[in-house]
């Protein structure tokens, strides 16, 4: 079924919406929230959830890209729960892609208001913009998607070495573009 069909679905308030969307993008959603979180039953609730919150949102919301608006919201609730759930120390896969970045992006802590965090992802943005478009796929698709740079190397032919060492060459590029414009932390 078309993308704009299934939308008109949840604009009629027909419930199967849900199993179009769930027998088009649950695997999508589902991979995503398993690179995130690790754990396939979280990652199974995340993307329950994940229904939900399209259903809530549509209507007002219309989506023109339903497969990037329900990766977003299922990339949203997998880090929400990762957040809540950190304490317990369950899920080292997004730890260590955050710990990644760690080092070029300023802490919550020093980003305490909404519109400082959506500067922050503007300058972000602008920055990924200025890239050629395959650092920019790999970027994404380790940071966003979540993919490890196993993964990443098997598809692009490349050693994961190979794609962590260009990994880290864009992180320090993003440090410096952010440091320039007055964007990191003091300490880090």
């Amino acid at each position: 079924m078309r993308d704009e069909a299934i939308v008109e679905l949840y604009f009629a308030r027909n419930e199967r919406a849900i199993d179009e969307t769930r027998r088009k993008y649950g695997g999508y959603c589902s991979a995503l929230a398993l690179r995130l979180l690790g754990l396939r039953e979280d990652a199974e609730e995340c993307v329950q959830d994940t229904y939900l919150a399209a259903w809530n949102t549509m209507p007002p919301e219309r989506p023109s890209v339903l497969r990037v608006f329900l990766g977003r919201i299922t990339r949203n609730l997998a880090v929400s729960r990762w957040r809540k759930n950190r304490a317990a120390k369950r899920y080292a896969a997004l730890e260590l892609q955050l710990d990644e970045l760690a080092d070029c992006v300023p802490s919550e802590a020093s980003v305490e208001r909404e519109i400082e965090r959506r500067e922050l992802g503007r300058r972000i943005s602008d920055w990924l913009d200025t890239l050629p478009r395959d650092d920019r796929d790999l970027f994404i698709r380790r940071y966003w998607y979540a993919e490890s740079p196993e993964a990443l190397g098997r598809e692009l032919g490349m050693k994961p070495n190979t794609v962590s060492q260009r990994l880290r060459r864009l992180r320090l590029a993003l440090r410096d573009k952010l440091e320039k414009e007055g964007l990191t932390d003091e300490e880090g």
